[in-house]
């Protein structure tokens, strides 16, 4: 096992530097932002993004060169060892380029086929949710716990959807949610809504079809703080095709499992 306190401790120091560049271009000191769109309006990247993707792989890498990447803008790099750092560098750019504060930087450390860290910063309200294999979950150094909400009508639900799917794959799900007196939300970031879900402040979060880089923090983070996810990276080439991903409180999981169709 490699040697993860280390690769936590600078993980930590680098994701807070790239939210300082980030929070540059969100203000608009670090100049105007460059933006392509990738298949439509929503689904862009910004020059911003490629940077601070750079940043945290550059950092990283020059104290763990052996380690690889996956990241949403650069796409794979693998490494000598058995370490893969998934990157999404700003989750919740179309949030980001229209200057609303739904947006996080996502870093999560995969061994093999399990991930045993991650760390998701929202600049805007200088929130820093860390996680690592049975030590826990925490934001800003204090631990969370997830929601302990008996049943969906007690909380909300953080819901998520891309232009890849279309919108039978929700629509249901929420006619569902509002029959049982439920509430939900759809903030534009997936990591900062696991987040969320996490701290208790959702009961969780489900979404149809999700890249790795998007909820890869999200699931440890999650499961750290009690709370449940489905079995996202048995899912076959998730790290190139993603899948659905849905987080619950432990005691709605049963509901919304029930209600998503993702068995538990």
């Amino acid at each position: 096992m490699p040697d993860l306190e280390a690769r936590f401790s600078h993980a930590r120091d680098v994701i807070r530097e790239a939210g300082k560049r980030a929070m540059d271009y969100y203000d608009g000191t670090a100049g105007d932002l460059k933006i392509e769109m990738k298949t439509n309006a929503l689904d862009m990247v910004s020059i911003a993004d490629k940077n601070v993707e750079a940043i945290i792989r550059d950092r990283i890498a020059d104290s763990f060169p052996e380690d690889g990447f996956l990241g949403e803008e650069m796409g794979i790099e693998k490494g000598d060892n058995d370490c893969l750092w998934v990157i999404d560098p700003i989750d919740g750019t179309a949030c980001f380029v229209n200057h609303m504060p739904t947006w996080c930087i996502s870093v999560a450390l995969m061994v093999g086929n399990e991930v045993v860290l991650g760390l998701i910063y929202h600049p805007c309200g200088d929130e820093l949710f860390t996680a690592m294999k049975g030590e826990g979950a925490y934001v800003n150094g204090e631990p969370i716990e997830a929601s302990r909400c008996a049943k969906v009508s007690d909380g909300v639900l953080g819901i998520g959807i891309s232009h890849r799917v279309g919108s039978d794959a929700i629509v249901p799900l929420i006619g569902d949610l509002l029959d049982r007196e439920g509430m939900f939300i759809r903030n534009g970031s997936c990591a900062l809504m696991m987040s969320y879900a996490a701290a208790g402040r959702l009961i969780g979060y489900y979404e149809p079809d999700i890249n790795a880089w998007d909820c890869m923090a999200g699931i440890i983070l999650m499961r750290e703080a009690g709370g449940w996810t489905n079995a996202f990276l048995e899912i076959p080439d998730v790290l190139e095709k993603g899948g659905p991903i849905l987080a619950a409180g432990p005691h709605v999981a049963d509901e919304l499992s029930h209600m998503t169709g993702i068995m538990r």
